[in-house]
């Protein structure tokens, strides 16, 4: 089992708009430097949660979803790494 030391939070934005921003806790043990953007951009678009599973993507969420788990109290955006970290063991994803 993962422990929360076994994780990173990444962040990446790919314009202006909250649901151009990407919030992506990683599997350390699998991608110790992190997701590999160029190699994600790279990616057939067929495949791509295959390549982000690959990379050792355990959740991704876009801003508007972030904003919406925050507002329900389910997340909480001064401690992000750690509340999706806590979310992902509540929801049995690890």
């Amino acid at each position: 089992m993962l422990t929360f030391k076994d994780t990173g939070l990444e962040e990446f934005s790919f314009g202006d708009e909250s649901d151009d921003k990407f919030y992506v806790l990683v599997n350390k043990k699998i991608s110790p430097e992190g997701i590999d953007v160029d190699k994600l951009s790279k990616a057939d678009p067929m495949k791509f949660d295959s390549v982000l599973n690959e990379m050792g993507c355990i959740l991704m969420l876009n801003g508007l979803e972030v904003a919406e788990l925050c507002m329900r109290g389910e997340l909480d955006n001064e401690n992000l790494h750690e509340s999706m970290f806590e979310l992902c063991k509540d929801e049995e994803i690890i």
